[in-house]
């Protein structure tokens, strides 16, 4: 498995091309996300995830958001830059791509955030996360070794 994460040449990707385009959606999906976040007028705190940010101290929640949308926006273009220079780190990508949600999870256990409704990130976490496993199951998966396995 290692050598699928870290392939000696990370300019080749010996999988199935629909793993590719699909994990370019999920990358594309981040990039909106991030994108909410960094220039929607309040980071996407009030108006997504029902957080009040007319209490005291919330300019500081509207900063954070844009703050950690900006971080999310940088991550995602480093991301999107393996992405089509490195073909081969499509799994490393994918993995990455699925500790989003158990990080999320472990950081929403430290301290839990009210809100007036569930935030499409926590709504959608773990469902995203279990299509991110199995589409990273499918991408160690060499098509050079299925045609061997049928014939």
């Amino acid at each position: 498995m290692a050598n699928a994460l870290l392939p000696k040449n990370p300019k080749e990707y010996r999988g199935y091309l629909f793993v590719r385009i699909i994990t370019f959606v999920f990358l594309i999906i981040v990039v909106a996300r991030s994108g909410i976040h960094v220039f929607s007028p309040d980071g996407g705190a009030g108006t997504i995830a029902g957080i009040d940010t007319s209490v005291a101290g919330g300019n500081n929640i509207i900063a954070i958001f844009h703050q950690w949308g900006a971080i999310q926006l940088l991550l995602v273009g480093l991301m999107l830059v393996l992405f089509f220079a490195y073909k081969g780190l499509t799994p490393l990508i994918i993995l990455f791509l699925c500790l989003d949600a158990p990080m999320r999870a472990l950081a929403g256990q430290m301290g839990a955030v009210e809100s007036t409704r569930t935030p499409p990130g926590e709504a959608l976490n773990w469902p995203t996360f279990f299509v991110l496993v199995i589409l990273l199951g499918l991408s160690l998966i060499s098509k050079r070794a299925s045609r061997k396995q049928a014939s």
